[in-house]
């Protein structure tokens, strides 16, 4: 290939990446949405990121997994329990991080 194709290449990969994302922010920016949808869209990422994680947890290898060798439901349980007592994403996620590392190296599953 040549440096002209590969640089054609990137702007249209980019492009085809950026204009979905930003195409709906720009359009709808303009108008200001009901109180009621507003409040309901606040809940879609959330929901969203529940979802995938969940999935995570529960079906790490692409089936439901439920056993004492499933380590990121073990992982899940200090995760969870400080997310709720802090609500801060640093802690939950060096918690997570740490319990994770903690059961990799000495869990022996």
């Amino acid at each position: 290939m040549s440096d002209t194709s590969i640089i054609l290449m990137i702007f249209g990969v980019s492009a085809v990446s950026l204009l979905p994302r930003m195409l709906p922010v720009a359009i709808l920016s303009r108008w200001e949405f009901p109180q009621l949808l507003q409040k309901w869209l606040s809940f879609v990422a959330p929901a969203v990121l529940g979802g995938l994680a969940a999935l995570s947890i529960l079906a790490p290898k692409g089936f439901i997994h439920f056993s004492p060798s499933n380590l990121y439901l073990w992982a899940c349980i200090p995760t969870f329990f400080v997310a709720i007592k802090t609500r801060s994403l640093f802690y939950t996620l060096l918690v997570g991080i740490i319990t994770m590392a903690l059961l990799y190296n000495f869990a022996g599953i």
